[in-house]
Parts: structure tokens; sequence; C-alpha cells
């Protein structure tokens, strides 16, 4: 069964799984008019090689993932059941649209600003909590599992789980900042000490952005309870030099790492 889609229950010892996102394979083809490369394509061939997921973060402007896109990648994934489809966006924009249009396994909330040029900070809670509130009833109503994106903070673990939130996704820009410097384990004790918070919630824990071949073991050796990644600037890049198939059978063998 995968995990990335199986029940709560049980998830917090099993082994992490990998979503791709895809943004900068549209970002790419969005330079020119040809359609390549192609978006659909790039996920199939990940999800040959391994990967569990596909993420996608479609922004309003449509600089990257256009809403065409949205729409034929949760067509391909209907002939993968096993894998799961994750949405990224700020609720109070377009991101919604989508939610109730394709119906995804789970959607991300994402504090983005519509001209932000990517995700830099995560939800602030309680102070958030009133906007947050009826998008994620709804999505819960359509049967789509809402996952928060969160700084490392312990207390706002509680307040998540208050939502009705199922899961958090763990803003990781600060730990690939501070890996391999001075500050690698203290910063890395924060996670740990968020994860712990959120699992003692109740609540599952994703985690994302800046995570690459170097420091996603580490990372994952040392949080608990981590039940997925979601990646794709650094695995696309390095997709650009190993292909899609070695690059995501390599992030795997990060991922296994971990659990050794």
């Amino acid at each position: 069964m995968n995990p990335l889609i199986a029940p709560e229950s049980g998830r917090h010892d099993a082994r992490c799984a990998l979503s791709v996102n895809v943004n900068k394979v549209a970002l790419l083809r969005n330079t020119r008019h040809l359609g390549i490369p192609s978006v659909t394509r790039a996920a199939q061939l990940c999800l040959e090689a391994g990967a569990q997921g596909i993420t996608v973060h479609p922004r309003p402007d449509a600089r990257h993932v256009r809403a065409d896109d949205v729409r034929d990648l949760a067509a391909l994934l209907k002939a993968w059941p096993q894998a799961e489809y994750n949405i990224e966006g700020n609720p109070t924009q377009n991101l919604l649209e989508f939610i109730r249009e394709v119906r995804p396994h789970q959607a991300t909330f994402v504090p983005d600003g519509e001209d932000q040029f990517t995700s830099d900070h995560g939800w602030n809670l309680p102070a958030d909590a009133a906007r947050l509130r009826p998008s994620i009833a709804e999505c819960k109503g359509l049967g789509v599992r809402v996952s928060l994106f969160m700084d490392p903070l312990p207390e706002a673990m509680a307040h998540v789980a208050a939502l009705g939130a199922e899961r958090i996704e763990l803003y990781t820009e600060t730990w690939a900042s501070a890996f391999g410097t001075p500050r690698e384990a203290e910063v890395l004790a924060g996670f740990t000490a968020a994860a712990r918070a959120a699992l003692a919630q109740g609540l599952a824990i994703n985690a994302g952005h800046d995570l690459n071949r170097d420091n996603l073991t580490r990372f994952l050796r040392e949080v608990p309870g981590v039940a997925e990644v979601s990646i794709g600037h650094a695995l696309i890049a390095d997709a650009l030099e190993l292909g899609y198939a070695e690059t995501v059978r390599d992030y795997q063998r990060c991922i296994q790492r971990a659990y050794a």
C-alpha cells in the first residue's frame, strides 16, 4: 500500500515517501511555445522510476504549471491508483478552484503572496486560523486531506490539530541553509522538537523546500515520523544531468539510507 495515501493511523514508523514537484519542468517549457519538455511525461517517468506521488503548485500568474497541467496530471494519475496527487497553494487565491475540480488526494495550504518568488514561511497560528478554517472544512468535505505549510514551531502544532488539518509540511529551507555549518545540529534539533510536537497532536508530517541529495538522509534520520517529502527544484536540476529515472532512484536511495 502506498504510504502517501494510506490511512494516517500507524504511519509514524513507516518509511518516508517521495513526491516529485514538477513545477520547474513547466517553467522551462513555458520559455517557448513548443510544448517541451512535457510535464506529464516527466511525471510519468518519475512514477515509473519509483516516485510515490506528484506535486504541483499552480500560482495565479501561471508562471509554471497551468490549469491544463493540473487537469492533465489528474488524468495521468488515474492510471497510477497507488500514487498520490498533491496540489499546493494559497486557499485565498486559486487553490480551491483546482481542489473542487480534480479532487486530489492532498491539498497543501501555503501562505504565498500572489507575486511571491517562492514559498518562504509557514502559516502564523493562531493568527491565520479564522481564514484557514472554512477552507480546511471544505476540503475535508470533498474527501481531500489537508496539510498546512509550517515553520518548525512546536507550540503551533496544537493549533494545526484544532483546525482539523491532518498533516503539516515542515518548511525546510532553514535546515538546508544550516546543513554543513556550525548551526546544523541546533537547527535540526528544532525540527525534531516540532515533529515530536506534531506527532503528539496526532498529525502526520510532510517536509519540503530545498531538500536535496546531500541533506535529505540526515534530516530523515533525525526528524521522527516524516511520512512524505516533496522535492522539486533540486530534483529537477539533478535530472538535467542524470535523467529523471536515475535521479528518482538516487533520491530513493537517500531515503533508504536514513532507515538503514
